[in-house]
């Protein structure tokens, strides 16, 4: 180890810190456009896809499942005129598709470099693609048999009494606290959904900027040969990948965060597709715990059927897990699709911002405004 070496862990401990900043930043703007901004989009939940579409749509608004999830478990849990389990569960798996967008956006920053883009985009997108899949499979099930549902049902009567747990981040403190001159600059200087958009665009460009200078750091590393431990540390054992996926994100309360992460490490070569992959998909069950445990908290009548929805979650995603892992086609197809983008968005830069634009954000909202016209 170089003498240069702590001095770059510290850059990149301190520029995730500040990229932590500004995605919590990024929830209070949204919060500040008021709870009827997001409760809106899920007014037309009783079609199935268009609760898919509500789903994806409102998670890549907050850039953070977490947040859409914490919000549909609060409406089924509702003392009164509560969502309906069956109008929750797409919701649920449209919140899965659409927290992938963060991850997909930060490796937009690698543009620059043909190759390194290929690498992140790769990995970006393969959290895309498990999503995609899982969707695919589950959708059509629970459609015909109600599967999450009854096993959430089940599971949640079971569990229902124990009592709740509150978790909080270690970091949550800390980053109100950092970001808090931030906030009050906004408070002095504008009112109301002005406020709010101030928060958002500076909390971006945090974001944008941590990441950037991440991508710099990590490029630098590469010379100091740190590719090597990666390697034998992330290819051991795909159980241990997913838990270490699982993990980081339980402490971060965001699988978007995990994920996006791995970005910059990959367009680095410091982690390969096939190593970043498990890591995404323990990412994806472990977002599923802190609904899980603050919905054991919740009280009144609907309190169960908030317990419900959550479980509904985790079992989404571990199904996902159990389904596609394990079968070597089926793992590969979203390996095979994410390297196939990739290897087209890298000869033209453009097909990656007409995907991201299209597939998270055009294509859904266009499916929404057309059935609100036709309703």
């Amino acid at each position: 180890m170089t003498q240069t070496t702590p001095f770059r862990v510290g850059a990149v401990l301190a520029l995730l810190f500040v990229f932590l900043v500004g995605v919590h930043g990024l929830g209070d703007g949204f919060k500040l456009l008021g709870r009827d901004f997001l409760e809106s989009f899920f007014a037309a939940t009783s079609n199935p896809f268009i609760g898919l579409i509500v789903g994806l749509l409102a998670t890549t608004l907050v850039q953070s499942s977490s947040v859409t999830t914490a919000m549909i478990v609060g409406l089924v849990a509702a003392p009164e005129d509560p969502l309906p389990i069956a109008n929750a569960v797409p919701m649920i798996m449209g919140a899965n598709i659409g927290t992938t967008v963060t991850n997909t956006l930060v490796s937009l920053a690698h543009m620059g470099r043909r190759e390194e883009f290929r690498r992140a985009f790769a990995v970006a997108t393969c959290h895309d693609f498990f999503n995609f899949l899982t969707v695919a499979i589950l959708l059509p099930l629970e459609l015909a048999t109600g599967y999450l549902r009854r096993f959430a049902t089940a599971i949640a009567a079971q569990i229902g009494h124990v009592g709740g747990v509150e978790y909080e981040s270690p970091l949550k403190h800390a980053l109100a606290a950092v970001f808090a001159p931030l906030k009050a600059t906004g408070a002095a200087l504008f009112s109301g959904r002005g406020q709010a958009i101030f928060l958002i665009l500076a909390s971006g460009a945090l974001i944008y900027l941590a990441l950037m200078l991440v991508v710099r750091v990590m490029r630098s590393a590469m010379e100091q040969r740190v590719e090597s431990f990666v390697t034998r540390a992330l290819g051991r054992s795909v159980l241990l990948s997913m838990l270490i996926g699982a993990i980081a994100t339980v402490m971060v309360q965001s699988s978007s965060i995990t994920t996006a992460l791995l970005v910059p490490l990959a367009g680095a070569g410091l982690i390969t597709l096939r190593q970043a992959f498990p890591i995404t998909v323990g990412a994806n069950i472990g977002t599923t715990v802190t609904a899980l445990l603050a919905s054991l908290a919740a009280s009144g009548p609907n309190a169960l059927a908030g317990l419900t929805i959550a479980v509904v979650h985790l079992l989404f995603n571990a199904s996902g897990a159990l389904l596609i892992l394990p079968v070597p086609f089926m793992q590969r197809l979203p390996l095979t699709a994410a390297q196939a983008l990739a290897n087209v968005a890298a000869r033209s830069r453009r097909w990656a911002v007409v995907y991201v634009l299209g597939l998270f954000y055009l294509l859904p909202a266009s499916l929404a405004l057309i059935n609100r016209l036709l309703r």
